[in-house]
């Protein structure tokens, strides 16, 4: 019942109160990243949800698009701005994620979206994640975020889906918020992220 009908609209109701409650911060930081990054405040790409739907994903945008002489883009670390380091490492980056909870492509809790690109390297118990919505925060990220491995991201990713329930969820936000606010689980630098998935074998 729960994560059939109630997590759903529980997810909307949430969700829309929350941005209607951060729409002041979401358009001072809308606004900021408008000149910081030359009018692009939104990062938006398309991530695979439940049953590997494809749907855009939308944040705001922490890194510039600066290239070098040869039109490649610069390291990351090299493209993060301050406000994009800041906005970041307060996860008020995912704010704009509130919009695609409320169309339902995503739920507040779940694993979190990932490429597309990633979808033909996994194996078939780490594909298991998309049974459910993808979420803005997630089991995985309140049990060691980016500095976790791939592998240990998906046994996590894995083990919330055969175990989603409503007390679940509730204990995941608390523990969301208290890591917002001691910033844990973030490496690299404190903002960059970990380097892309390449795949595990085909293990059952």
């Amino acid at each position: 019942m729960y994560r059939s009908f109630l997590k759903r609209l529980i997810d909307f109701l949430i969700a829309t109160v929350a941005f209607v409650i951060a729409f002041p911060i979401f358009l001072i930081i809308m606004v900021w990243l408008f000149f910081v990054n030359k009018g692009k405040p939104f990062f938006v790409q398309k991530r695979p949800g439940k049953g590997e739907r494809v749907f855009k994903v939308i944040k705001f945008k922490t890194m510039t698009d600066e290239k070098d002489e040869n039109g490649k883009l610069l390291p990351d670390n090299m493209r993060m701005t301050n406000i994009g380091r800041f906005v970041r490492k307060t996860s008020l980056d995912e704010i704009p994620q509130l919009l695609n909870v409320i169309r339902g492509d995503m739920s507040l809790i779940g694993p979190r979206p990932l490429l597309v690109s990633y979808l033909p390297l996994y194996n078939k118990t780490q594909k298991r994640r998309h049974e459910i919505r993808p979420g803005i925060t997630g089991w995985a990220q309140v049990n060691g975020r980016n500095a976790i491995s791939w592998e240990q991201k998906f046994i996590y990713d894995v083990w919330y889906v055969d175990n989603c329930s409503f007390l679940l969820d509730v204990k995941i936000i608390l523990l969301t918020v208290l890591k917002v606010f001691r910033t844990e689980g973030i490496n690299a630098e404190d903002t960059i992220p970990m380097p892309p998935f390449a795949g595990t074998p085909k293990a059952v």
